[in-house]
Formats: C-alpha cells, sequence, structure tokens
C-alpha cells in the first residue's frame, strides 16, 4: 500500500531524512515515534508530497507520488491528512468544512454530500454540531470534525501528525478514541503520535526515528519491553518515566 525507498530530504545543510525505506501493507497502522526533531512530520508529509523529497520514491497504493507525471490532486483524494493544527475554515460550520471538498473536488451534490458528512460527523460524536462554526468548538471537537473531513474524501490511506499535540490534556482522549474507531475499520494509517501506550495498543508495528534516520522497527510488545538498540531504551527510558 505505502513504500518508500531510499528517501533523503535536506533543508539546506540539515540531512532531515536520511536513506529511509519503509513498507506499509494495506490496512496495517504504523506509529512514528522518537525525540523531536527526528524526522518523524517531514517523512509523513512526504507521503502525500506536502515536503518534497530529494530522492528515492514514495509510491502509494501504486502511484508514485514524487513522479513529474502524477497528477498531485488526484493522487491527494486517495490520502487524508491531518494535521496538529486543525485547519479548519473559520467561516464554515461543521457540515460545511466536511462537505466542500467533496463537492468541489469529487463533484458530488449537496445532498449527497450533506449526508455522508453528517453521517461521519454523527459517527465521531459530533452529530449535534453540523451547524456548530470552528470558534464554538472545543480543540477536541475541532479536530473530530478535521477527522471527519478528511474521511468525506473515502481516502484509502489516512496521516495523522501529532493530531492531538495542539490539544488540552482533556481532550485528548476524545481524538484518540476516533482514530481507535477508524481503526477498526481496517483503514491504513500512519500516525505520529508521543501518546505512547495509544501507539502500544492500536499500531502493528512501530517505526522508531531519531536524527533522521528508522533506527529499529518492531512489533509493538517487542519495541516496548526488549527494544534492540540503546538509542531507543534511552529514549523510552525518558517518556515511560512518568
Amino acid at each position: 500500500m505505502i513504500s518508500i525507498q531510499n528517501v533523503n530530504k535536506s533543508f539546506g545543510d540539515l540531512h532531515v531524512l536520511s536513506d529511509i525505506n519503509l513498507e506499509i501493507p494495506k490496512s496495517n497502522i504504523v506509529a512514528l515515534i522518537g525525540p523531536s526533531g527526528a524526522g518523524k512530520s517531514t517523512l509523513i508529509r512526504t507521503i502525500n508530497a506536502l515536503e518534497e523529497i530529494d530522492n528515492g520514491s514514495v509510491v502509494v497504493d501504486g502511484v508514485e507520488i514524487h513522479a513529474k507525471k502524477t497528477d498531485l490532486n488526484k493522487a491527494r483524494t486517495n490520502i487524508g491528512f491531518v494535521f496538529q493544527s486543525f485547519n479548519l475554515y473559520p467561516f464554515l460550520t461543521a457540515l460545511e468544512n466536511v462537505t466542500v471538498a467533496p463537492r468541489k473536488v469529487k463533484g458530488l451534490g449537496k445532498e449527497e454530500a450533506e449526508q455522508k458528512g453528517k453521517e461521519l460527523l454523527t459517527s465521531l460524536g459530533l452529530g449535534d454540531k453540523f451547524d456548530a462554526y470552528p470558534s464554538k468548538l472545543s480543540g477536541g471537537q475541532q479536530q473530530r470534525v478535521a477527522i471527519a473531513r478528511a474521511l468525506a474524501m473515502d481516502p484509502q490511506v489516512m496521516l495523522f501528525d501529532e493530531p492531538t499535540s495542539a490539544l488540552d490534556p482533556e481532550m485528548v482522549k476524545e481524538v484518540l478514541d476516533a482514530i481507535r474507531k477508524l481503526a477498526k475499520s481496517g483503514m491504513t494509517m500512519v500516525v505520529v503520535t508521543h501518546e505512547m501506550g495509544f501507539a502500544k495498543e492500536i499500531c502493528d508495528e512501530i517505526v522508531f526515528m531519531a536524527d533522521g534516520k528508522i533506527v529499529e522497527k518492531a512489533l509493538p510488545s517487542k519495541f516496548f519491553s526488549i527494544p534492540d538498540t540503546e538509542r531507543a531504551r534511552n529514549f523510552l527510558s525518558k517518556v515511560l518515566e512518568h
């Protein structure tokens, strides 16, 4: 489903991704974890070409994302992306935020788009917020609207870039619960997260990054109990001590 091969990326003299190789089968859920500055967010943004790569290849569902011949707009309709910040249109209601892309990009009629949007929002616990503007929603509610907006395009892959990092602690659970529900549907997902318990619970594979490299890949049960590398053991000792 997702094949990343020999990917490198630099910002000036800073080599932020170094020879990245990663295969993610269909319906698998992968967590990208590691210290700040490891390259996690840069890597996930290369999957839908929000970040260009210097060399290598990123293939999603048979489409080489960074090839010059690729229609990026078309390819991105297959890849949902949920950002750290919610990026909702402040002048549109929750329902309008969810339906605008399917109507404008996929050509859905208003009635069909709204029916689907209402179903998605309801499934994420927002059945009473169709007409609410983002300013009237909590951070957790806004992030769930952002998830519904991404799902409205019927993507084959969902990417989450630290989806709870901008939330107050009491709002984190509702967003993680929404992602848990999505995980049960068989969606292929890549999640950059600092929520270690969540990663251990729902992910099929943990990918630990540091200094722009993939240091270790393992099943959650193994990674969180007996990681192979000293770098991973040092990281876990710091994030799991509390």
